[in-house]
């Protein structure tokens, strides 16, 4: 593979956002947690139309209100000069989006300079068609949300029959040297029975597997007590089947770790209900539209599009990112225990960006 990085065709800013603080002040909020992680949303849109995330005819944003490809570098680039260390470009699905991959190779030349990692959670539809490029860019490792290997389940939960280019993509990904890890819902139900077969078979192929406790964001035409599946739980019904030994390691997200002796592999789980992982919170979300939200399970917010298009962007969004900080909560109040309950929060996931 040709290493070298393709001259991005977005503009580089002569200068980078923030720079005029001769020690800018690292990002720690109220409660001390220091954040070093942002997950930068380009694009509310997406290919697929999964159950528990967005219903069937999904309202998406007017592409006028979302910011353009210099915007997001030049925000990114703002919080790299305040500490943030790693970045993941998030979604909807980020690959819809046009020309995103000049937006990985503008952000990959900060590597080294701040930066420490670039990274994307995907659904991996398109990514066999980007995957080398994104290695080139300096991506190193994907998530890829993936529910089921079976066709006919995948169809119904994703109401898309879209399984082969998902594989596709993956492979791919492994090809152009993309560690990939696999993010898989929890869904009671509709995948419980399968979750050791997904388990095995991306620790076969030497990926990583994280599982997630559904989250109550939006409306999405269903009943979210019924989709509902406590991780611990799962975790039980592992154990029986599985030696499973805990693991200290983090990638710097929220999940806890365990390797798993009969595959292998190294197992995550994201436990927003069961296992509350709010103090060691070390990240801040902003959407395509480039509204801040501290908190994924929060309506606290601060618009960063309006501080980036003012008429002094550093001293605005210096000010932003204080506020963000002094609101950010300490941690969210998820609730699973109510049916037919409203949505803990009226946007849905793919608005604020997994």
């Amino acid at each position: 593979m040709n290493d070298r990085v393709p001259a991005p065709r977005l503009r580089q800013p002569d200068r980078l956002l923030l720079k005029a603080e001769a020690e800018p002040r690292p990002l720690i909020d109220a409660f001390q947690r220091r954040i070093t992680y942002l997950r930068l949303s380009v694009t509310d849109r997406c290919d697929l139309r999964c159950t528990y995330c967005m219903p069937e005819r999904m309202t998406f944003l007017p592409k006028k209100e979302v910011l353009s490809l210099e915007e997001l570098h030049d925000l990114a680039a703002g919080f790299i000069a305040r500490g943030v260390t790693k970045i993941r470009i998030t979604g909807g699905e980020p690959l819809v989006r046009r020309d995103i991959v000049d937006l990985f190779a503008a952000l990959g030349r900060r590597l080294g300079e701040g930066l420490e990692e670039l990274t994307l959670t995907t659904n991996a539809t398109q990514l066999a068609a980007h995957a080398e490029a994104l290695a080139r860019a300096g991506v190193r490792r994907v998530n890829v949300s993936l529910d089921t290997l079976d066709r006919a389940r995948f169809a119904a939960l994703t109401r898309r029959d879209l399984l082969p280019q998902v594989m596709e993509g993956i492979a791919a990904a492994a090809a152009a040297g993309l560690k990939v890890k696999l993010n898989a819902v929890a869904l009671k139900g509709l995948n419980e029975d399968e979750l050791p077969d997904l388990i095995a078979w991306g620790h076969a192929r030497g990926h990583d597997v994280t599982l997630i406790e559904v989250m109550p964001l939006g409306d999405v035409e269903a009943e979210r007590l019924d989709q509902y599946l406590p991780l611990d739980t799962v975790r039980a019904r592992l154990a029986a089947r599985w030696t499973l030994a805990d693991l200290p390691d983090t990638t710097g997200g929220p999940a806890r770790y365990v390797r798993v002796a009969e595959t292998g592999g190294r197992l995550g789980f994201i436990t927003p209900h069961t296992g509350n992982f709010c103090d060691g919170c070390n990240r801040l979300r902003v959407t395509a539209t480039g509204q801040l939200y501290p908190c994924l399970g929060g309506g606290e917010r601060v618009d960063l599009r309006a501080a980036l298009r003012s008429a002094d962007p550093d001293t605005a969004l210096a000010a932003a990112l204080d506020e963000a900080l002094r609101i950010k909560p300490e941690k969210h109040t998820f609730r699973m225990d109510a049916r037919g309950a409203a949505p803990a929060l009226a946007r849905h996931m793919s608005m604020t960006g997994g």
